[in-house]
């Protein structure tokens, strides 16, 4: 496939959009002609065909999570007869809207959603059994509350056809639906009520195993792979037993799970919600029937941003997940798992209210003291010095910004990467994606989310993120043959980027993804030590 043939169908999936959610909200732009028809454990399942990949798409792997089965781990699909078209997107999990910035928001297909969402998509370069090519199975972000496998980004075709993988894409329970831990407070028969919402995933998880070799995918070489919420996901799965020999290698990009909730938390959290709603632990079946409209609502006005505060994320509950997954050091469970860990230069300029134009120095000042409540006025200066002295051109908002990132979104996948290297079972891997977008002016830097249309190979699907410039498709192909590469061998080297070393020791060898890629020793350790020193960590 050539650059234009293969480039082109990003343009033409841009181009489709407006007109593919008018005429059917589910459409995934559903391009090609039928295509392949593979057996599942439920059933057949026909693809479309297109430029050489096969697209499958809302395939179930899990029963309905509505009524009685709502709050409670999932059955297995219903099987049906015949040939079942996987033409179009499966529903999402209810969810309230995620407010995020236009141009990310301009990527999100916005389908429809219902408590049927245990739903995957697979691509594939040939629905061949004989072939065994590298899976990688997305999960997505938007935390634990929102968020689903259709945005346009996470369309995993160009992926699949540049690197010769098979893709899936996972949707699952979230937010009240899939973490409210009733396991303590719901009687019997809802012991088995928690982190049902990651359990999903351990269900997609046994799906690929069980009908992933029918799509050309190797069962036996699966690599998880998730980007914010995706990546705490992905920290999650890899201390629990129940996802142990599922997959074979794991990347976490801009997000982290080091500590889960404590159950006393938790069931605190399961409680207020219940009030919120009227009604009291031993009303549970009640809840059940309510309309998933009115949990939204009620989650809505009291989600983790309102006064009832809710731990809507994996509860170390002592049975599905044991202990933390990286606290106090990395899961022995997944000791022999390769990781790649990922973050970006200025993550937080990703989120609606972050000062983008200039600033000066008072309110630089004011604002590391905001980010550091425990530092005195002279130590915010010395932070200061010390991000000016690494980043000398740098201006105020840019310092602001790469400071802010790093003590905060930073801070977690970091933390899991040390642990992970401490422990020496299996290699780590750090990068560091600091290419600026030209969107906004270029006001938005190199924000959380950006690297994500460059490891899909979808850079001109994503042009409201990444803009037009021909230096995108270079950095595109060199990070999705990272990737690719890391699911193949994990080992993420290949001949396009300079050699890259795991991350380990003293030295800390990041790879910098940018125009130029470059590995750095302990890139920044000054500021990211003295960051360290003022805050609370784990």
């Amino acid at each position: 496939m050539n650059r234009r043939s293969f480039i082109g169908r990003g343009a033409v999936a841009v181009g489709a959009l407006a007109a593919s959610r008018l005429a059917n909200p589910l459409a995934l732009l559903a391009e090609g002609t039928p295509g392949a028809t593979v057996e599942t454990g439920s059933g057949k399942v026909r693809g479309l065909s297109h430029d050489g990949v096969q697209a499958f798409r809302g395939i179930p792997y899990g029963a309905s999570t509505a009524d009685s089965a709502r709050f409670l781990p999932a059955g297995k699909p219903r099987p049906w007869t015949g040939v079942r078209d996987a033409f179009e997107l499966g529903l999402r999990c209810p969810q309230a809207s995620p407010g995020l910035i236009p141009e990310f928001a301009s990527l999100d297909r916005a389908e429809p959603a219902g408590e049927d969402c245990l739903v995957l998509n697979v691509w594939t370069p040939s629905a061949d059994a004989s072939k065994k090519r590298p899976v990688m199975v997305w999960l997505h972000g938007g935390g634990y509350s929102t968020g689903s496998a259709g945005f346009t980004i996470y369309d995993g075709a160009n992926l699949a056809a540049k690197q010769d993988v098979v893709l899936v894409g996972v949707n699952h329970r979230l937010n009240v639906f899939g973490f409210l831990y009733f396991a303590e407070i719901g009687g019997e028969k809802y012991a088995q009520a928690s982190n049902v919402g990651i359990l999903d995933v351990v269900s997609a998880l046994q799906w690929v195993r069980d009908n992933i070799s029918a799509f050309g995918g190797d069962p036996g070489n699966v690599t998880i792979f998730g980007q914010s919420g995706g990546g705490g996901k992905v920290s999650t799965l890899l201390a629990m037993p129940s996802a142990k020999g599922l997959f074979h290698r794991a990347i976490i990009e801009s997000g982290a799970t080091v500590k889960g909730v404590p159950r006393g938390e938790a069931s605190q959290s399961a409680e207020q919600f219940l009030a919120k709603l009227g009604l009291k632990p031993n009303q549970l079946d009640q809840a059940q029937k309510l309309p998933a409209e009115q949990l939204v609502a009620a989650m809505g006005s009291g989600g983790p941003a309102g006064n009832l505060n809710l731990r809507l994320s994996p509860t170390t509950d002592g049975r599905s997940l044991p202990a933390d997954p990286f606290y106090p050091k990395a899961s022995a469970l997944s000791a022999n798992v390769p990781l790649i860990v990922s973050t970006v230069e200025t993550e937080v300029a990703f989120f609606a209210g972050q000062q983008l134009d200039p600033m000066d120095d008072a309110t630089l000042h004011q604002k590391v003291m905001q980010t550091l409540p425990k530092a005195s006025a002279a130590q915010a200066d010395q932070v200061i010095a010390a991000y000016r002295a690494g980043r000398p051109k740098a201006p105020n908002t840019d310092l602001y910004l790469t400071f802010a990132s790093d003590a905060t979104f930073r801070q977690g996948p970091v933390t899991e990467a040390v642990r992970k290297a401490a422990d020496g079972s299996a290699p780590v891997y750090m990068s560091y994606f600091t290419w600026h977008s030209p969107v906004r002016d270029g006001k938005l830097r190199s924000f959380h989310t950006l690297e994500i249309p460059f490891i899909f190979e979808n850079v001109d699907v994503g042009k409201s993120v990444t803009g037009s410039g021909q230096d995108r498709y270079a950095l595109a192909d060199r990070m999705s043959a990272a990737w690719a590469s890391f699911a193949r061998t994990g080992n993420p080297n290949h001949p396009g980027i300079p050699h890259w070393p795991a991350f380990k020791g003293e030295e800390r060898a990041t790879m910098f993804f940018n125009d130029e890629c470059k590995v750095v020793n302990d890139p920044y350790g000054t500021e990211r030590r003295m960051v360290d020193a003022l805050l609370t960590t784990t």
